[in-house]
């Protein structure tokens, strides 16, 4: 039985709808798949304004949303740039009508509107000035607003002893960073572009003209050659604009040092996530050749397919984002482990929708083909099973917490063991759930929930985060040795 292993803590997150971002309002856009602006009717409207008038708006807009942003006049001037090119004689405009003018192409967004949930933790950089036995922690955390539109943000706080668990307060603005150009690598690049679907002789054509490790200026110049082939290529045009596709899907973000990390909010910017970012896993690494740094894979969206993509930081204020590719990163769920084994990146894959499965790598990012662990066997997991984030090295062997789905879909959170110096075999699968959903955690977005995307190990103890229902992340800490004693009794699944 799992009795006793688990211990639910007092601190929980719910939604919170005073965190917005000032974004880009164009109207005639707000609806998706619109494509009509009403930009022009509008500008002439506010272009027919009193100077007295658009002042005294102007006042009266900053008096009510400046408090809410960290750089509000910054925001509505870049928001005015955007559509200038819509404004007839624009520099015929003062200053203050071309801010008031940002502010009408300017609404609110709450990022956390209708839920948040879906939690990963992991060691936090700073562990200065704590208490023994306590341990500082960054926690990511899904947050989805209006149009069911996913983005990846962050809180801080403290795990103590016992069941004390502090957390810190978020701060009053969250921002989005500033986006820059990604480097891409030729090999990944050239992996992406075959998935794509991609003409293969125009494609090998262009990676061709490319070196190991290329930027934007670079590619111009692979695609402009190959355009110039475009009489015998008949594909070229196609795989021309598949290549900058996979190329805007990288990029890299960077946040003002005036931030908190529990202000910086991942915002969905590349095409393959265009309808959001999802279920971000955080771990922490130790690479073979270097310091510690942080890696998450998550879900992108782009409207009609999903996708596996990977996060890198080493401080939670500069992050780059990059695509996956190979066999195993496919569909939802991709969880790393924290170091390479034999040499090899491994990492968890649920890439046909309803089993764990394993899969390794020469350097991280384009993935082989996956390996059967866990298929669904027990009651509560029959629909289907994947992971709850990455496996937590133990003495015993990699623990991984697993979800299952059963019964009127219901989640449920159980847990394997597997083998340190050879990951592919399982010696421990939990016949029972270690956590399914408390009365109090049953009601929410989706019922009857208990989810989370990654657990952070500190002693004898793994902390826990989850979210119950979508509706709330609450948080648990569970006694390893107690639940590694309870894998070694229940043995390897019966089917694998």
């Amino acid at each position: 039985m799992t009795a006793g292993m688990v211990t639910r803590l007092d601190a929980a997150l719910t939604a919170d709808p005073a965190r917005v971002l000032a974004r880009l309002f164009v109207p005639g856009h707000e609806l998706v798949g619109a494509t009509e602006s009403r930009a022009t009717g509008v500008l002439a409207r506010i272009r027919a304004l009193p100077e007295a008038e658009v002042r005294s708006t102007l006042r009266g807009v900053l008096a009510r949303y400046a408090g809410r942003h960290r750089d509000l006049q910054g925001v509505l001037a870049a928001h005015y740039e955007e559509i200038a090119h819509r404004v007839p004689d624009r520099d015929a405009s003062s200053e203050e009508r071309r801010m008031l003018i940002g502010a009408w192409f300017t609404h609110e967004y709450s990022i956390e509107a209708a839920a948040l949930f879906n939690p990963s933790v992991v060691a936090h950089p700073d562990q200065s000035g704590l208490p023994e036995g306590h341990v500082r922690f960054v926690m990511s955390l899904r947050a989805v607003g209006e149009g069911h539109l996913s983005s990846i943000e962050f809180r801080t706080g403290v795990l103590g002893r016992g069941r004390e668990l502090s957390l810190d307060a978020p701060g009053p603005h969250i921002e989005t960073g500033r986006t820059g150009p990604a480097v891409h690598d030729r090999v990944l690049f050239a992996a992406a572009l075959a998935e794509d679907g991609s003409d293969a002789e125009s494609a090998s054509f262009l990676v061709g003209s490319l070196p190991d490790r290329f930027g934007e200026q670079e590619l111009d110049r692979a695609v402009e050659a190959l355009t110039r082939q475009r009489v015998t290529r008949h594909g070229g045009a196609r795989t021309a604009d598949r290549a900058r596709r996979i190329a805007r899907c990288s990029y890299e973000i960077a946040f003002s040092s005036r931030s908190t990390i529990a202000e910086r909010v991942l915002w969905p910017r590349g095409p393959s996530e265009a309808r959001g970012m999802e279920d971000a896993r955080f771990v922490r690494v130790v690479p073979d050749n270097g310091g510690p740094t942080y890696r998450a894979t998550y879900t992108a969206f782009d409207g009609d397919h999903v996708a596996p993509q990977l996060i890198e930081t080493s401080d939670f204020r500069r992050f780059r984002i990059s695509q996956l590719a190979g066999p195993a990163a496919k569909n939802k769920g991709m969880a790393l482990f924290p170091r390479t084994v034999a040499g090899r990146h491994v990492a968890l894959s649920r890439w046909d929708r309803e089993t764990n499965a394993i899969a390794t790598s020469s350097d991280g990012f384009v993935w082989g083909e996956p390996r059967t662990l866990h298929v669904p066997s027990r009651a509560w997991e029959l629909t289907q099973t994947g992971n709850c984030g990455s496996p937590v090295e133990t003495d015993a062997g990699w623990l991984v917490l697993t979800h299952g789905v059963g019964p009127m879909r219901e989640y449920a959170i159980g847990a394997l063991l597997l083998d340190l110096e050879e990951p592919s075999r399982v010696i421990g699968a939990l016949r029972e759930p270690l956590m399914r959903p408390r009365e109090d955690e049953r009601d929410g977005y989706v019922p009857n929930v208990v989810y989370s995307c990654g657990a952070l190990l500190h002693g004898d103890r793994l902390l826990l985060p989850y979210g119950a229902s979508d509706a709330s992340v609450r948080f648990a800490v569970v006694d390893v040795p107690l639940l590694l004693a309870q894998l070694a009794t229940d043995g390897p699944p019966s089917t694998a």
